[in-house]
């Protein structure tokens, strides 16, 4: 469509165009021409975030959950910078995001006018491709350059700076169509060669998830890996890759791993790394597997060729869409190979994933992720956190269904967990959304329950309170025991806050009263919030502050 406009009506029509549905934002003066557009675009959902971290937390659930940029705005300065912590979570998670911030207008740039900043400068760093747009003519490019951007190669967020003059500027523009994603088929060579250093592997394993994954990914992948019987790990926080339930599914990389699978990766002589970029977390540091790996042979699979050879020595390189690549080795049918390895790995992980009761504990948060494997199908949950040792429990004992049950930050960011559940609650109003959050962490974004009432989403919130900074206690007792300095916490009373946002909330002290609750919370509908107060001496799954002061002690 070519026809005089504002560059805000321009702006929210090419967005509607590339198949953007739901927006969220914080609003600001700088954008209220595309606000204005948007009162006449019941095409698009406008969630109203309360602060500019949460809307972009929100963004960057959306693009994880759907594949196609979530899309977030925010005004100058402030806005921007409260919500650049989403941005760097979408790089380092490789999710797709547009990241639109209202700019002083251009004639007042460069002379630190009201909340002025240099966007482009100040994003680089932190996104895939930061800009501007200073006429309001080609909103069109670079809305279709935006959203191939974000979505082609490894995924990540794209920002770009809107002057607010621009948005008013009335001009005629040239709408463009939707961009097609490219999907890079693997080179068939490239697949013979994988394909014959599978049969002559006599221990192989693939750690998968991450940039490009998607269901069909996971359902391919998941079909030639039982089919050969290869061992499958999923990245950190990529638990979702493939149902946990595949027969030949062996756990999750990370912090706190299974010291089974530990062995097996150290002991395997071909690696797979399918869509995984192989960071510190995954790798613990760079040292359960170097980035020269002596005695082991790696094949890396991603669709971005940046990422290969950027920070490991590659044997096979494999630049494909990861749809593309597992559709391709699933329907392979030459020389089929079998492992009986993967049979092992899952049981390992099974033995691994079973929560035994823990004396000397009033509340026992491993029973209750256990009272919730009993009472939640994995593939209608979707369960999302932020950063902190509250979600160890989860990450070891619950059981992750297809793709799309886990929204959680590789990048390890504190208060995702609250705003990603609301986004999860309105893309699957059909699934039951947890937000899992630390007492720490939900105070980072906790508000976002105001919009989650506001907009009807029906989410559970699991908030674990044991008064302090948890992850940050442990590593001082490692490093400075029994010396408490700066991790305490005063907490408020979290189910009268949840009751007076509007939800439904109770207060949980001892395993016996958990799955109880957790049943009328499942009872009920929209907010529901589980106040659970545990005692930080239960520091992880697995050891305790005692422990700690015990060993760092000698």
């Amino acid at each position: 469509m070519t026809n005089s406009r504002t560059g805000g009506r321009i702006l929210v029509d090419n967005l509607k165009l590339q198949g953007c549905d739901r927006i969220f934002h914080v609003p600001g003066e700088s954008f209220l021409a595309v606000l204005d557009a948007l009162h006449d675009t019941p095409e698009i959902d406008l969630v109203t975030c309360r602060q500019e971290g949460g809307a972009a937390f929100m963004a960057c659930a959306d693009g994880a959950l759907t594949g196609q940029p979530g899309v977030c705005f925010v005004t100058r300065g402030p806005g921007a910078t409260n919500g650049s912590i989403g941005v760097h979570v979408a790089m380092q998670d490789s999710i797709p995001m547009l990241f639109f911030i209202g700019d002083v207008d251009r004639s007042m740039r460069d002379r630190e006018g009201f909340q002025e900043v240099d966007f482009p400068a100040m994003f680089s760093p932190l996104a895939k491709w930061a800009t501007r747009i200073e006429d309001a003519r080609r909103i069109p490019e670079y809305v279709a350059r935006a959203w191939s951007v974000a979505t082609s190669g490894r995924p990540g967020p794209v920002v770009i700076a809107l002057p607010e003059d621009m948005l008013c500027d009335v001009v005629e523009a040239t709408d463009r169509p939707a961009v097609a994603r490219f999907e890079q088929s693997p080179d068939p060579e490239a697949i013979e060669a994988l394909m014959g250093l599978l049969k002559d592997a006599a221990s192989p394993i693939a750690i998968i998830g991450g940039a490009g994954w998607c269901q069909g990914t996971a359902h391919y992948f998941a079909e030639f890996a039982t089919r050969i019987g290869l061992p499958v790990a999923a990245a950190f926080r990529r638990q979702d890759a493939i149902a946990n339930d595949c027969p030949v599914y062996a756990g999750n990389l990370g912090y706190g791993p299974n010291p089974a699978l530990v062995e097996r990766v150290k002991k395997a002589d071909l690696i797979l790394s399918i869509g995984a970029r192989l960071g510190e977390a995954t790798t613990d540091g760079y040292s359960l597997i170097t980035p020269d790996h002596p005695g082991q042979t790696l094949v890396h699979v991603h669709p971005d060729p940046e990422e290969l050879g950027r920070v490991y020595r590659t044997d096979l390189p494999i630049c494909a869409d990861m749809r593309e690549f597992a559709e391709t080795i699933a329907l392979w049918d030459q020389d089929i190979l079998d492992f009986d390895a993967g049979k092992q790995a899952h049981a390992e992980w099974q033995a691994w994933n079973r929560p035994e009761p823990r004396d000397g504990v009033a509340l026992d948060l491993g029973q209750c992720v256990a009272a919730m494997r009993e009472r939640m199908a994995a593939d209608d949950t979707i369960i999302c956190n932020g950063a902190g040792n509250f979600s160890a429990w989860w990450h070891r004992y619950w059981h992750y269904g297809e793709y799309g049950t886990q929204l959680a930050p590789t990048a390890g960011a504190m208060g995702y967990g609250a705003p990603a559940a609301v986004a999860a609650a309105l893309r699957h109003p059909e699934k039951t959304a947890v937000a899992l959050a630390g007492d720490g962490d939900f105070m980072m974004n906790g508000q976002e329950l105001a919009t989650a009432v506001q907009h009807g989403a029906d989410l559970l919130v699991i908030l674990v309170d044991n008064g302090g900074y948890g992850t940050i206690r442990m590593h001082q007792e490692r490093e400075y025991p029994a010396r408490l300095s700066g991790t305490a916490l005063k907490n408020p009373d979290f189910a009268a806050l949840a009751r007076a946002y509007g939800g439904w909330a109770e207060t949980v002290e001892t395993t016996d009263q958990f799955a109880p609750a957790l049943d009328r919370a499942l009872g009920e509908k929209g907010l529901r919030l589980l106040h659970l107060r545990t005692d930080i001496e239960a520091i992880n799954p697995a050891t305790t502050i005692s422990k700690l002061r015990e060993t760092a002690r000698g």
